[in-house]
């Protein structure tokens, strides 16, 4: 009787077992379809990096590296190669946080600071006024020139620079003239991020020496790029989005500083300076002929 009770019982289990079995192969093809880990999950990884994020790491990483060497440039190699991708108006938004934190180390690299501010606040307010006036210009109707327009202005830049012309203004003529030469470089700012021209050509005519020079640069760009963020602000152009931008252009701007300022004891830095404005040369006739044949096209 036990022996008879033993094996229905192994029967019944055996039973269930088959039917377990049977269940599972029937839905086989439901569970393949049940993905818990995605089946090209490295892969993923790779697709979700923006490429234009990469295209900006690289420009400030460049951009930051100029500036390292010779003290100057970020935003005008910033904003010059990222025109090649974008517009100027959405290079400026993304170039102005890394710029305005930059210039802020600049500014207080130095003791000059209470001499510079003496001699350059007419230059300063005139910068400020200069952008005012002009803070329609990358949201007008002639925003689309502002690639020919920051094309020409690289090109004068290099130009001078390699040049090396040499202007004087008399010490009692440093105010009156600091202003109007402020209000030129402001709407200059406001229509292309460019702020170099005529600014950077006044502060070396006013004798300033190499080490008060590159903090008098510092200080009057934070003025300058802190008027130019209100305007874009003001048109809407600086918002949110380029948050993510910013942050990375800010991180590796300071990374190729670091660089360039590691090896410029090692390398000629006129010799640089010299091969740098020859590509600011050729970038600008880039920008502003591809412009100019995309308006006549």
């Amino acid at each position: 009787m036990i022996l008879s009770e033993n094996r229905c019982a192994l029967c019944a289990n055996a039973a269930l077992r088959v039917r377990i079995v049977l269940a599972f192969v029937q839905n086989e093809g439901c569970l393949r379809n049940l993905q818990i880990v995605p089946a090209r999950g490295f892969g993923q990884c790779a697709e979700m990096i923006d490429p234009l994020l990469i295209v900006i790491a690289v420009v400030f990483l460049v951009a930051g590296f100029v500036k390292g060497v010779v003290g100057l440039g970020l935003p005008t190699v910033s904003i010059g190669l990222l025109a090649v991708s974008m517009a100027p108006s959405r290079a400026i938004a993304i170039v102005i946080v890394p710029a305005i934190v930059t210039n802020i180390w600049q500014t207080f690299v130095g003791p000059h600071l209470r001499d510079i501010l003496r001699r350059l606040w007419p230059l300063m307010i005139g910068t400020v006024i200069g952008c005012w006036l002009n803070a329609g210009a990358l949201t007008g109707p002639h925003a689309r020139y502002g690639t020919i327009v920051l094309g020409a202005l690289l090109v004068i830049y290099a130009v001078i620079g390699l040049n090396k012309f040499h202007f004087r203004v008399a010490p009692e003529n440093e105010k009156w003239v600091g202003g109007v030469v402020g209000v030129v470089t402001g709407v200059i700012s406001a229509s292309t991020g460019v702020q170099v021209i005529p600014s950077m050509p006044f502060m070396q005519a006013i004798g300033m020496e190499k080490d008060e020079l590159v903090q008098a640069l510092g200080v009057f760009f934070t003025t300058a790029t802190l008027a130019l963020a209100f305007n874009l602000t003001a048109g809407g152009l600086l918002t949110p989005a380029n948050a993510v931008p910013g942050a990375v252009g800010l991180a590796m701007a300071f990374a190729g500083m670091f660089i360039g300022q590691s090896v410029r004891a090692r390398m000629p830095a006129e010799a640089f300076r010299r091969w740098f404005l020859i590509a600011m040369i050729l970038l600008g006739l880039y920008l502003a002929g591809s412009a100019l044949l995309k308006e006549f096209a």
